[in-house]
């Protein structure tokens, strides 16, 4: 083979090669939230640095993503922060905290990346979900958790704002959501029929009668049990994607898993998701090619009971965030389409000439 026609075929594999690493990566903003405010559990502020520690940049990276770390924002703690009626704890904290998240990942989003939020408790996602509301107003969203998360500021039993961020979103609620301190900037931004909730299975009286009344979507894991995870992931795609195109904000509580599996966590409840049904949800999630913002939250590394237990939280919540980006269990690296076809030249002819 003459040496332009080896060129020209080096040159040729080399474009290829670029071509499909385009086609494969992902650019991703990361965002640290290390906040904790909405939950009486101290150690989940340390969640964003525990699972950047187990490794999720190089995995990330490791499967052909483009990564933009934006680091750690900064949340300030609102002095004399009272009660809300008498329950509601750290409403301007909490509410401060949220703005300061939606600002940022409007910011990200609307620059091209898609977002990843590691928390940080759960009440963040409702910063994180207005946010990309601000730049992708059709989104829809798949809540993962063993919890609804949808009480409203009169109907929490515990005053704690992490079970309450879905109730501050939806529209059909904002009648019962009384205006409190700290969150006058927000405006409702998805209906019932936006969100589909799956794993749950620790709900309070009050949510169960918002999600019957306002026939909101929920795949319990009784429901997962019934129907597989399968049927469960098609019903939630016919019913947020149907036929039309989309941005999904993934909003991932590490409890949607069995505490056998993820035990550094504020609120476990026994029962939950096995590793192949999470990774399942995630996989085909990322399938549809619609995934635009991602929730990790509730990740506590102080509340394992042994170093173990920290890892395996920590491991698992990295594993779920690269099976979003296309890490698959078949394969943990970047998909090729086509196989290096071996070239005969000369060189190789004269050496065998010479051993002989």
């Amino acid at each position: 083979m003459s040496l332009p026609i080896r060129f020209i075929k080096l040159l040729k594999e080399k474009v290829r090669v670029v071509n499909l690493q385009k086609k494969c990566t992902h650019s991703i903003a990361v965002i640290g939230a290390p906040f904790s405010k909405g939950q009486k559990w101290c150690g989940v502020e340390h969640g964003p640095a525990a699972i950047r520690k187990a490794g999720l940049i190089e995995r990330l990276s490791g499967i052909g993503c483009d990564i933009y770390d934006v680091g750690d924002l900064n949340f300030a703690q609102v002095p004399d922060d009272k009660l809300y009626n008498n329950t509601v704890k750290y409403p301007r904290t909490v509410g401060l905290a949220c703005q300061v998240l939606a600002d940022e990942v409007n910011r990200v989003v609307g620059a091209g990346h898609t977002c990843i939020t590691l928390g940080g408790d759960h009440s963040l996602a409702l910063g994180s979900i207005s946010g990309h509301a601000q730049h992708c107003s059709d989104l829809c969203v798949v809540w993962v958790d063993a919890h609804a998360d949808i009480n409203t500021p009169l109907t929490t039993s515990s005053g704690n704002l992490h079970g309450q961020p879905v109730s501050f979103l939806l529209r059909e609620l904002q009648d019962k959501v009384p205006l409190i301190p700290g969150f006058s900037w927000i405006k409702p931004c998805i209906s019932t029929s936006d969100i589909v909730y799956i794993g749950l299975r620790d709900l309070d009286p009050a949510e169960q009668f918002i999600l019957k009344k306002y026939d909101i979507t929920y795949h319990s894991m009784r429901q997962i049990d019934c129907f597989g995870i399968q049927k469960v992931m098609e019903k939630t795609f016919d019913q947020l994607l149907g036929r039309r195109q989309r941005a999904i904000h993934l909003s991932f509580d590490i409890d949607a898993f069995d505490p056998v599996l993820a035990p550094a966590t504020g609120t476990p409840v026994i029962g939950g998701l096995t590793y192949r049904e999470g990774m399942y949800i995630t996989e085909e999630i990322h399938n549809t090619g619609m995934l635009s913002a991602l929730d990790m939250v509730e990740v506590n590394p102080i509340l394992g009971a042994t170093s173990n237990e920290v890892k395996a939280t920590t491991s698992l919540a990295v594993d779920v965030i690269a099976s979003c980006f296309g890490q698959t269990r078949e394969c943990a690296l970047r998909i090729i389409d086509e196989l290096p076809t071996p070239s005969a030249t000369f060189e190789l002819d004269n050496e065998e000439q010479v051993m002989i």
